[in-house]
């Protein structure tokens, strides 16, 4: 009988051949003999959905990163060198985890090719290590690897590109001094000690550089955390970024060529003189890889792209060469640390680095900062496990667009939730490559996090409804824009910005990022009277009402805030029915006392004043014990009435961000709280951001006659 050596939760990833990529959540399981996959954890003689007899003939190839709907996660091919279609494609949320089945499976085909007689030269250059070119076993390129590529990509860049190939010939390797450079005193010296880092200038005649360009600089720190740690939060251009990142302020993904190469647009955010000197941007090719000795080396250097030509109000920077160096070190007192390189060397263009001799300077040390911000990243938190994201470009303005439209319009727009769902439809029926029927490739929310529990994944990705709620029937006077610059609007936040309670938490006091929310948000209500507003779900044709008469269940969140005028903000949020026994349907036909010991409110200001944001916080809030709260349950609804004026504090608050609500961004998270284990991990209700509302668009809303209530 099989012994199973390694199994757990992974992702299958692959593409169909309309070109679109998919990710499914399955279980997979190791054994001496076998590696299979099911879609859920297997109990009994539950049969796998697919199986790979393992034996000295296959080989594990790292097909380095892939990136879906903004989602990075690290693949792995594993098939057999013989038969060209037997193959498994799997892929995890973060390197360490997808590292860790590579030596699992490896050690299995290790062990088959020992019994096979112990002649194993014939299949040495596919073993992990070295061979006669010095390169591992995951530098090589299968036969077949391209078939789940993308076409093919710029001449230049060519698209077989993996790590032990290194990468195009247009970016220098920086990593790679020779001894004579590192012998000789004069190649470079010690420019400052700031911050912490040691800061090095490359000492070449100035001669012998572009027209513009600066001396390569390069700045080196100790991180007390792990190479893996590093690595992600270096790849990643989400909103972690800007913690320890203080040159950054945009970033997307133009084009992945390949798992270790992609092409990216970058903004930078350079304090000096703004009003005086446009902002910079760029546009570069990444390479990275992964060396023997667990190090990384992550490498920029800028190219033109189609689909990423200048914008207007922009200078656009050239990096001559640049990038990370993340090797690992003796731990001391049981912590792991880190050496981090950042090398760069950038022609910033424009009139101000001709005029003014310090600009390009101070730039650089700006970016090469980073390093000392990694290091107090991690010396001031212990959440690591965040899956690294980066934004993947939809638009970008062509270079010969520059009509008036195109300036102000943003070259990044999201698409809607029912574009993004119509679409997802439509791929699945023509789903041709998929070996299962269900998958997923919608919003950034149905794509989990590592740190989820895995009973939330597989409930989350594996159970959703076959048919969706019609969003387009509900509406409110407060208008949805996804546009990141919109104003006076609301859009559905990342679940994945709130931290709530794990399956665990009840002994190890974990929080993970929420998952996919119960309910959906479809509309928004932004009221105004001379007196409080309550029970507004009672008005005709609000989305609650809309909602009733199609059979759907809806919650309806009141916040008011007292004045001289009175104003409210309704959310709607609406599901098919509520399940029964669950943790939000005892709270819905609970009592008052128990809703008010669960109903929680997790706010965040991501935009906004630095004493808004500290006003405001981002600490959940029991709404009930903090404020006066009225329940109303209807037939088909139940509405929250929240009195924020009730209480000193709520109501000094929100008379800061009412006075500055115009400059604001707001997230607002609603959750049941679980306080018991099988009421973990804890139910995420909805999230919402408003933007930049205006007081005079509220409006006076006719509500009727209250009416009785069940």
């Amino acid at each position: 009988m099989s012994k199973v050596v390694h199994e757990g939760w992974m992702v299958r990833y692959g593409r169909r051949k309309i070109g679109k990529s998919f990710l499914h959540m399955r279980y997979f399981v190791l054994e001496t003999r076998l590696l299979a996959y099911y879609k859920t954890k297997p109990q009994g003689n539950a049969a796998p959905i697919k199986t790979l007899q393992i034996d000295g003939n296959f080989r594990v190839e790292d097909r380095g990163l892939k990136t879906h709907h903004g989602q990075m996660v690290y693949v792995l091919s594993v098939y057999n060198m013989k038969e060209k279609y037997d193959q498994i494609t799997m892929a995890a949320f973060n390197i360490q985890d997808s590292l860790s089945w590579k030596e699992k499976i490896e050690s299995v085909i290790d062990q088959h090719q020992e019994a096979q007689g112990g002649n194993r030269s014939k299949y040495n250059e596919f073993k992990s290590g070295t061979d006669s070119t010095g390169r591992t076993a995951s530098d090589h390129e299968s036969p077949f690897s391209a078939a789940d590529d993308e076409e093919d990509s710029q001449p230049n860049l060519m698209r077989g590109t993996t790590m032990g190939n290194g990468p195009p010939e247009s970016v220098v390797d920086w990593t790679k001094e020779s001894e004579s450079d590192l012998a000789n005193p004069k190649y470079r010296r010690l420019l400052y000690c700031q911050n912490g880092l040691r800061i090095f200038e490359e000492l070449l005649n100035v001669d012998l550089l572009p027209k513009g360009c600066s001396r390569a600089m390069k700045a080196v720190g100790v991180v007390e955390a792990t190479c893996e740690e590093i690595f992600e939060l270096v790849m990643s251009m989400d909103a972690t970024r800007f913690e320890w990142d203080c040159s950054f302020q945009y970033g997307s993904l133009v084009e992945e060529v390949d798992g270790h190469t992609a092409i990216l647009y970058h903004r930078l955010q350079l304090d000096w003189f703004p009003r005086f000197i446009w902002p910079r941007d760029l546009c570069y090719v990444r390479y990275w890889r992964r060396n023997d000795d667990g190090s990384y080396v992550v490498l920029f250097r800028s190219r033109e792209h189609k689909n990423c030509g200048p914008l207007p109000g922009y200078v656009r920077a050239h990096i001559e060469s640049g990038g990370f160096n993340i090797s690992p070190l003796k731990p001391r007192n049981g912590r792991p640390r880190t050496q981090v390189q950042h090398l760069m060397q950038i022609d910033l263009k424009g009139w101000g680095v001709g005029f003014i001799a310090s600009f390009q300077q101070h730039c650089l040390f700006q970016m090469l900062n980073s390093v000392a911000g990694l290091r107090e990243y991690f010396s001031q938190t212990d959440e690591r496990a965040a899956a690294p994201r980066i934004p993947v470009m939809v638009n970008m303005t062509s270079p010969s667009i520059s009509s008036k439209k195109s300036q102000k319009q943003s070259h990044h727009r999201t698409p809607s939730l029912d574009q993004i769902r119509a679409a997802n439809r439509n791929a699945s029926m023509m789903d041709e490559y998929s070996d299962e029927d269900e998958d997923f490739q919608g919003t950034d929310q149905e794509v989990s996090s590592p740190g989820l529990d895995q009973d939330t994944i597989k409930t989350a990705l594996e159970e959703e409804p076959l048919d969706q709620i019609d969003l387009s029937t509900f509406s409110g006077n407060l208008r949805r824009d996804e546009n990141d610059n919109g104003r006076d609007c609301w859009t559905i936040s990342d679940g994945k910005n709130f931290r709530l309670r794990g399956k665990n938490f009840c002994s190890d006091k974990t929080k993970v990022p929420a998952g996919k929310p119960l309910m959906d948000l479809v509309a928004v209500d932004w009221f105004k009277d001379t007196k409080r507003m309550d029970h507004v779900a009672r008005r005709t044709g609000c989305a609650a009402q809309v909602a009733t008469e199609k059979g759907l269940f809806s919650l309806v969140i009141n916040l008011q805030v007292p004045g001289s005028t009175h104003y409210s903000m309704i959310f709607y949020f609406v599901m098919k029915k509520l399940i029964p026994g669950s943790l939000l349907q005892r709270f819905v036909d609970g009592d008052d006392e128990f809703r008010n010991s669960r109903m929680k409110l997790i706010p965040s200001v991501p935009k906004g004043s630095w004493i808004v944001r500290q006003s405001v916080g981002s600490s959940p809030c029991l709404l009930g014990k903090a404020v006066d709260c009225n329940y109303i349950r209807g037939p088909k609804y139940l509405e929250i009435d929240v009195d924020v004026g009730s209480s000193t504090v709520a109501n000094g608050v929100m008379g800061l961000v009412i006075g500055v609500i115009t400059t604001l961004v707001v997230d607002m998270a609603f959750v049941v709280q679980g306080n018991t284990p099988d009421e973990l991990p804890e139910p995420l209700i909805g999230a919402a951001r408003v933007c930049h509302i205006e007081l005079s668009s509220a409006v006076v809303p006719k509500l009727e006659s209250d009416t009785s209530t069940e």
